[in-house]
């Protein structure tokens, strides 16, 4: 695959779907960077792998520590960064925190939830030379405050407010939107009122992409499987085998066995 650029991204709308999927650490990014479109270094980290019910908890500091190895994996991918919980509080702060991204890893760009309230926000980042990707629609940040993860676009009101939201991200200079959890009905109707791609999670088929978490689609994240997930592996199952099988075969003297030994 050629080297993916912002502008190849914004040419893909309506021409060919972009494949996302998030990594953690250098290991699963070289597994997944001959695949992926974008390799994003989401803050669902807190969860899938922190055990935390919510993304709130993770760090700026950790999600710095888990991108710099993404992109050490993924070093010719086209890497982004999820700006964590109270680092785009207002403009100021998220430019600051932007730039430490910038500075400390090889992130192409940074993802920021919120529509219309993050249009400011996002405006800064990107007239100081900081690539945005929005995030829309269902926004985990935003679940505390709205009493959990809720399927958006229900009504008129809510589609007319997610079509309000892309296109204040548009407008501040964001080349692509995550749309997340929204009723099939509505997705066509936020997909065509922009000209940047939109890539969906939990917002049927008809995005410009789509992302999944990598434990999710590879069966490893076992405390609940969200609709719109499919797994294409079950890892959890394969991963615990494998395990019990080291665990005999270590009990029984089975391993290491004479080819496994230094001579």
């Amino acid at each position: 695959m050629s080297k993916i650029t912002i502008e190849t991204i914004k040419a893909a709308k309506n021409t060919r779907k972009l494949v996302t999927i998030t990594a953690y650490d250098a290991l699963f990014a070289r597994l997944i960077a001959p695949e992926a479109d974008i390799v994003l270094v989401g803050d669902s980290l807190a969860m899938s792998f922190g055990g935390h019910n919510d993304t709130i908890a993770i760090t700026l500091d950790e999600m710095i520590y888990h991108a710099k190895a993404v992109c050490r994996g993924a070093s010719d991918s086209f890497v982004v960064f999820d700006m964590p919980f109270g680092s785009c509080a207002n403009a100021k702060t998220a430019l600051e925190s932007a730039i430490r991204v910038y500075k400390e890893t090889d992130a192409s760009a940074v993802k920021i939830e919120g529509g219309v309230e993050k249009a400011d926000v996002i405006k800064r980042l990107t007239t100081n030379a900081i690539a945005v990707m929005g995030h829309i629609g269902l926004t985990p940040q935003f679940a505390r405050q709205s009493g959990g993860f809720r399927v958006q676009g229900k009504d008129e009101a809510a589609i007319a407010k997610l079509i309000d939201d892309a296109k204040a991200v548009e407008d501040a200079g964001a080349f692509a939107i995550v749309l997340e959890g929204v009723k099939a009905n509505a997705v066509p109707r936020v997909v065509q009122s922009v000209k940047i791609p939109v890539i969906g999670i939990g917002a049927s088929a008809d995005c410009d992409g789509q992302v999944l978490v990598w434990s999710d689609l590879l069966g490893f994240f076992e405390a609940f499987k969200p609709k719109f997930v499919r797994r294409y592996l079950e890892g959890a199952t394969l991963a615990k085998e494998a395990i019990a099988k080291f665990a005999a075969d270590v009990r029984s003297g089975a391993f290491p066995s004479a080819a496994e030994f230094y001579i």
